[in-house]
């Protein structure tokens, strides 16, 4: 996603065929997020993690058997949390669990990622990009289960944040974006598109601090609560617009424009899911912590 900017990963493709692939894929979430239960959903987004592991061994430039390894290792590490019983999944993870695991990866987000980005680092070792991938891609998946299997609504809401964030970007970066963000790794993201994310997101968080007690807040709802909530919105918005720039930084370094070509008019799975796969970890964190358990 473009969370800062308004240019998409694919912007040769004609709009209707971007608007039908959309359209195509929110159904599906929205099918699997309201129909499915707990195990069954964390089965299918396993899946979508598994297409998201193939194509990071592409951006990670992993070769021959390093790349089945890795995506096989994706494979073991999923299927371990779902099925084996030391992982104690069943509707959803233990608070242990999702701790560690979504910890693991807002950690990498915050003082791995962000400063990757910024000094365009370009590790050498294949090992470290393939942790990198296990790390990132194992945090979102425990982060939508879990999420999930507390409430589809809960990870709609969380999603949203991403979504609001790219669309107010796309819109305020097309009509006033003057300063670009970083125009080494991804020239069409600008400074007023990162602004114009921020404010959608404060007016969507004040919109939805209502229904916080419905939700599951147990705390006081008052203006130090209001403030937080508007302050851990902001903070997942700015997560994923360094999810962002991170998945472009890693295909400027493997020279391709898309992670894949599995969705028409939208290039790859990692070229849709680059924000969200980075502001759910935290998100999850954040609904364990103050929704209490489900």
């Amino acid at each position: 996603m473009s969370a800062a900017s308004g240019s998409g990963p694919a912007r040769s493709h004609p709009l209707a065929t971007r608007v039908v692939t959309a359209l195509g894929l929110l159904a599906l979430v929205l099918v699997a997020l309201f129909a499915l239960p707990p195990r069954w959903f964390a089965v299918v987004t396993l899946a979508a993690v598994i297409g998201a592991a193939a194509e990071w061994a592409r951006l990670a430039r992993l070769g021959g058997a390093s790349r089945g390894l890795f995506v096989a290792g994706m494979v073991a590490i999923g299927a371990w949390l779902v099925f084996a019983p030391a992982a104690r999944f069943e509707d959803g993870w233990p608070p242990g669990v999702v701790l560690a695991v979504c910890g693991v990866a807002s950690v990498f987000w915050l003082i791995v990622a962000t400063p990757w980005v910024l000094a365009r680092w370009d590790p050498a070792s294949p090992l470290l990009r393939a942790i990198a991938g296990w790390v990132v891609l194992t945090g979102a998946f425990v982060a939508l289960v879990s999420m999930q299997a507390r409430s589809p609504w809960l990870v709609l809401a969380a999603m949203a944040v991403v979504w609001i964030a790219d669309t107010a970007a796309y819109f305020t970066g097309r009509a006033i974006g003057r300063h670009r963000l970083a125009p080494e790794v991804s020239p069409g993201k600008t400074w007023e598109g990162v602004l114009g994310a921020l404010a959608g997101v404060a007016v969507y968080a004040l919109a939805l601090a209502p229904l916080a007690p419905a939700a599951g807040f147990r705390g006081a709802a008052g203006p130090a609560a209001l403030a937080l909530w508007v302050v851990l919105a902001l903070a997942l918005a700015g997560i994923s617009i360094v999810g962002d720039l991170y998945e472009s930084l890693l295909k400027r370094q493997a020279g391709v424009k898309d992670s894949g070509r599995l969705l028409p008019g939208h290039g790859g799975i990692l070229d849709r899911i680059d924000a969200l796969v980075a502001a759910m970890p935290p998100a999850s964190i954040a609904a364990l912590l103050f929704l209490g358990r489900p």
